[in-house]
């Protein structure tokens, strides 16, 4: 037990002293996402389309769509927002972007029809065929876009080696301390592992958040419908590109999405969903994951090995490191959250990596699925759709 603990205790430690040079790294890279500095120049605008596939009227998402809307791409755009039901409440919101922005390209498609177990991969393959344009930008509804972010996203596509362009992000606390946890959640250990992959050369990174690719490479993997019942579509889109041959390009653009989760029940469905993605698409590194949660496994090493001398000197130095990630991740923040908070949203991260080794089950909106081996989902329940 002595040399288990320490040998966890010295790993945390070790990825502690990792996740806090990638993140001091990037951001001393020059880098500047607010404005997307970093992009490549296209030689020539190239007309795009936007895909948003809406579900509700989310909080945020007037001004995150208006974001969308307000961007100076100096080539066409067309916008095309996809909604599966004539009452969805997000039309109303579509409304007023179409009477203040009159200029715009603005197609609204509303149509139930399911090709697979994804409402939001049935609502893309619905909106394709209003779609005009060959380089084609995909975002989610909830994620809100700094200025030059489309020229940013699209500018590396002009390489016909890249298949898609993807952005990480960064999570917006709604009022609250489970949507602050949630915020936690993504900021100081979802994005600092991704950076510590690309550290290290990873490019195995597809974000809902923002995927930007040509029709070309989209029909060459079988369009949308290859990834009609997977739980991990944006993943499974960048690694089915991957496999024909191109390569995928993390943007230094970060967007915001908004994180509102109202109990801790909503909270934790939503944190055992993202590790259950994580565990598919990733099964054989899952397990090393845990030491991610550099926190909890530096305690548990410390607790195993009795408290010995070198176990509470590597718990010391990690609780420094995890404190000095939280700032350096939270730098150019607004409004940070509380230090207190940290050991409860770790904790509660540990405890749901726990969890996605003993269900295959995830709640999606308002249905809940079964997970198969193969990444792809059977519903369980079926409620509204996503």
């Amino acid at each position: 037990m002595t040399s288990l603990g320490t040998l966890l205790s010295g790993a945390a430690f070790g990825y502690a002293v990792l996740a806090w040079a990638a993140v001091r790294l990037w951001r001393n890279s020059g880098a500047r996402p607010a404005h997307g500095r970093g992009a490549a120049t296209q030689p020539r605008p190239v007309p795009l389309t936007v895909l948003k596939p809406l579900c509700g009227a989310e909080p945020g998402l007037d001004d995150s769509l208006r974001s969308l809307c307000a961007q100076d791409y100096a080539g066409d755009v067309q916008i095309v927002f996809g909604v599966q039901h004539q009452a969805d409440p997000a039309l109303a919101v579509l409304e007023g972007l179409k009477r203040d922005y009159p200029r715009l390209d603005l197609t609204v498609v509303i149509d139930q029809t399911r090709h697979g177990a994804s409402a939001k991969v049935s609502n893309l393959i619905n909106m394709m065929r209003a779609a005009r344009h060959d380089w084609l930008v995909l975002a989610d509804s909830d994620v809100t876009v700094p200025p030059g972010y489309l020229t940013a996203v699209t500018a590396p596509l002009a390489d016909l080696t890249v298949g898609i362009v993807t952005c990480p992000y960064r999570g917006v606390s709604r009022p609250g301390l489970w949507s602050a946890l949630g915020a936690l959640f993504i900021n100081d250990w979802f994005i600092p592992s991704v950076r510590v992959a690309a550290l290290f050369g990873s490019r195995a990174f597809a974000f809902g958040a923002t995927i930007a690719l040509r029709r070309d490479a989209l029909e060459a993997i079988g369009g949308f419908h290859a990834i009609a019942d997977q739980l991990a579509d944006d993943y499974r889109l960048g690694e089915l590109t991957r496999r024909h041959g191109h390569r995928t390009v993390l943007s230094d653009v970060i967007v915001d999405t908004w994180v509102d989760e109202r109990s801790f029940r909503q909270l934790a469905q939503h944190g055992l969903r993202w590790l259950r993605t994580i565990r598919v698409v990733r099964p054989a590194g899952y397990a090393f994951s845990a030491v991610t949660f550099s926190l909890p496994v530096a305690v548990l090493g410390c607790a195993l090995a009795g408290g010995t001398e070198i176990t509470v000197a590597l718990l010391a130095a990690t609780v420094a490191l995890r404190l000095m990630l939280h700032f350096t991740a939270h730098a150019a923040a607004a409004h940070r959250p509380p230090v207190w908070a940290i050991p409860l949203a770790d904790s509660l991260g540990f405890a749901l990596w726990c969890a996605a080794f003993v269900t295959r089950e995830v709640q999606w909106r308002q249905g809940r699925y079964r997970v198969a081996r193969d990444g792809s989902v059977q519903p369980i329940s079926q409620g509204h759709p996503s």
